[in-house]
């Protein structure tokens, strides 16, 4: 359970540290743009593609309860947080990183933008970390049904 732990928390605080980090330096004013992708400064007030923009302030009440309905849930379930350590701190660690920007931000630090033969949402680091944690889940639920099925 201690190394759980740790690989939990360290996965958590470097999600955390690395997307803050590269916020940083669209905060401070870095732009790039070419026929196929542009990196500037976004706040998103809602969630993915600004889906309930319109709860405003509401939206980050409603996020910090999941989240820490989610941490209350994997520390209960032990085999749970044993089993998926990595990706639930991958997972956490940018959704507490996202929460965070609309605490500071008054929303999500947004900044890549791709609109090379199709228009994408724009998104972050942590977007592509929590869509990475999700991945991990479902390979490693996958890799668990074909153990169980090989029995």
């Amino acid at each position: 359970m201690i190394k759980s732990f740790w690989i939990f928390a360290l996965s958590f605080l470097g999600i955390f540290i690395i997307d803050q980090n590269i916020k940083a330096i669209f905060l401070d004013g870095f732009n790039y743009a070419n026929e196929c992708i542009t990196f500037s400064l976004t706040l998103n007030k809602g969630i993915a593609f600004s889906m309930l923009s319109f709860l405003g302030e509401n939206l980050k009440y409603i996020q910090i309860v999941l989240i820490v309905s989610i941490f209350i849930y994997i520390f209960i379930k032990k085999d749970i947080f044993k089993r998926y350590s990595l990706p639930l701190g991958i997972l956490l660690g940018a959704g507490c990183s996202n929460i965070y920007d609309r605490f500071i931000h008054g929303g999500v630090v947004d900044y890549v933008y791709w609109h090379c033969g199709f228009n994408f949402a724009i998104f972050n680091f942590a977007d592509v970390a929590i869509d990475i944690s999700i991945a991990i889940i479902f390979f490693l639920n996958y890799l668990k049904k074909g153990k169980s099925s090989a029995s």
